[in-house]
């Protein structure tokens, strides 16, 4: 491996440490993307029995705010639950919009690793051929070993280039996939609170929440 790497020259090093990086936002982006650390199941029902109960104070609506995504999206509009239906869907869309970027945090990053991989494969390949027609210029066709160096240079860049290039795309594609479900769902839960919130508190039965 270590030859492999050799024989593909300078180029190798930036390849290698753009896999690294890859890999690194790869585990932290699956770990942090997690549906049960987006979207806790049954929370919005279990908001719902305290804003009912009455018993949601200021303290629980800190701690909704540091459980989750959704929990932030929701503590949003539960802020504002005393104020008009679009005061709510206001202040839940703004949160919304800041958890999608929280979200999406590395992703332009993975994507510019799968730009940039294959052309740095690429100028590797340009910077074997230079190797080759140099070595035929001073040596000739005859010399296959000086031949074989360039070809090899060339070659394994562009591979290397590549098999960084396509786990990192499909990643980047999997991951804003994932993003975009993520915030369908979270907003149809958002949208589920504030419903019945204002169906209450058009009943005049809904307390007070401390901010």
């Amino acid at each position: 491996m270590l030859e492999m790497i050799a024989a593909g020259g300078w180029v190798m090093v930036p390849i290698i440490l753009c896999s690294i990086l890859a890999l690194a936002i790869i585990g932290e982006r699956i770990w942090a993307l997690q549906k049960r650390r987006v979207l806790p199941p049954h929370l919005v029902a279990h908001v719902w029995n305290q804003v009912r109960s009455g018993t949601l104070d200021s303290q629980q609506l800190r701690q909704l705010r540091e459980q989750s995504a959704l929990g932030r999206v929701l503590a949003a509009g539960l802020s504002n639950m005393r104020s008009s239906r679009e005061v709510m869907m206001e202040a839940i869309e703004d949160a919304g919009r800041h958890e999608a970027h929280r979200m999406e945090r590395f992703l332009n990053t993975l994507g510019t690793i799968a730009s940039i991989t294959p052309l740095l494969g690429l100028l590797g390949t340009v910077i074997g051929m230079i190797r080759v027609f140099s070595a035929i210029t001073a040596h000739g066709v005859g010399d296959a070993a000086n031949l074989a160096g360039g070809i090899s240079e060339a070659l394994l860049t562009t591979a290397a280039g590549l098999i960084v290039a396509i786990p990192s795309l499909m990643a980047y594609r999997y991951f804003r996939g994932l993003v975009d479900e993520h915030m369908v769902e979270m907003e149809q839960e958002a949208m589920k609170l504030v419903e019945v919130i204002q169906g209450q508190r058009d009943r005049g039965s809904i307390e007070g929440v401390a901010r």
